[in-house]
């Protein structure tokens, strides 16, 4: 029997698992070696310096390599993300085992445009990054990281071309997958990695609205500001923001809109516990990435979930929440559902057990990967 050994290059150290790409990353090795693959998890890193007993107890072997700073980068031809991650020990780190590669985002690849490897090679795609860098150019407010972006975005459109290089594509979103059968046939929709087994058991009402997001991005303090001028059309009803960052931020908005909080997450615990007391999770992006990790996580661990069509492009997932646009619908959609109880919905369920299974689309993966 053939012994299953997997490369991943991760873009980020994925412990602990508390931001939308590197949760993806956590729960897809603990899936795949749940599955009996040994995995040769290969990490970049800025801040994220350990190597947990949690990556230790799912990974054969976890290398971390530094990202490179250098200024002189953003005159590359190459995306900046990409560009500051490359190591050589990388290339000789990977040449150890005969193994097939598995590259977690366009981010991780720079090795490609270093090295001839031999391996079978196949690519998570987390974005269509040439949007989602024009996105963050609109969004942000600092002319600096706007032109940043701007360029990040159009150095994209031509790096993105060499999907087609790899073996075998996993689309996080079916717009994602859209945009790669442009450029491959080998590529498939393969659904976000989120850990979640089961629905949290709930009473009818919960306690407030609930916004939660990095807001170092500039799409998420641009709907956490959304959200603060629909809340003071209903100022009966609370919203809670809540982030491990962006604190100054949101106080300085909310001083004079007494029904709008900001909370600081204190562990993933803090956060479950926010979730379970919310009765509507309020979200919207102001630009088109596919499915949300925050939408997967509202539906499995609390109640109703109200956001724009941005937030999620899978049919199955979209049919569970409600949707509005416009600071009016928002505002009249949440009116409708404060006083509405919440119920267990067995639809819910069945479409998050079916769709968001972690094992199941593990499984997906494993089909596709070829050894020698």
């Amino acid at each position: 029997m053939q012994k299953k050994e997997l490369h991943i290059v991760s873009f980020e150290n994925p412990f602990p698992p508390d931001f939308g790409g590197v949760i993806d990353v956590f729960y897809k090795v603990k899936a795949l070696h749940s599955l009996g693959f040994s995995i040769y998890l290969h990490c970049y890193y800025e801040d994220r310096s350990e190597v947990s007993q949690e990556l230790k107890a799912i990974a054969e072997k976890v290398y971390l390599y530094k990202k490179n700073k250098n200024p002189f980068f953003v005159f590359s031809k190459y995306p900046l993300p990409v560009i500051c991650r490359f190591d050589k020990d990388l290339i000789e780190n990977i040449r150890k085992h005969d193994a097939p590669i598995l590259f977690e985002g366009l981010h991780s690849t720079m090795i490609l445009r270093k090295a001839k490897l031999d391996n079978k090679k196949y690519l998570r795609l987390h974005n269509i990054e040439s949007n989602f860098y024009s996105g963050m150019s609109k969004s942000e407010t600092s002319l600096v990281k706007k032109i940043l972006y701007y360029f990040v975005a159009k150095k994209y459109l031509s790096y993105q071309k060499t999907i087609a290089d790899f073996d075998f594509t996993f689309a996080l979103s079916c717009y994602e997958l859209d945009e790669a059968r442009k450029l491959s046939v080998n590529c498939m929709y393969v659904p976000v990695f989120h850990g979640n087994e089961i629905n949290s058991q709930l009473s009818e009402y919960g306690k407030y609205a609930f916004y939660h997001g990095d807001l170092r991005l500039a799409d998420n303090k641009r709907a956490a500001q959304f959200l603060i001028e629909v809340f003071k059309e209903i100022p009966d009803y609370e919203l809670i923001i809540a982030s491990s960052n962006g604190k100054q931020l949101i106080e300085n908005k909310i001083k004079n809109v007494p029904n709008v909080k900001f909370v600081e997450i204190q562990s993933f615990a803090h956060l479950s516990e926010l979730f379970e007391n919310a009765h509507i999770n309020t979200m919207l992006s102001f630009q088109e990435s596919g499915t949300k990790l925050k939408v997967i996580n509202s539906l499995f661990k609390s109640r109703f979930c109200l956001i724009n069509k941005n937030m999620v492009d899978d049919v199955n997932l979209l049919s569970l929440c409600e949707t509005a646009e416009s600071k009016m619908e928002f505002v009249n959609k949440i009116k409708f559902l404060k006083d509405k109880p919440y119920t267990q919905n067995d639809k819910r369920k069945a479409v998050l057990l079916k769709v968001l299974n972690d094992t199941e689309n593990a499984k997906l993966i494993e089909e596709k990967i070829e050894y020698y």
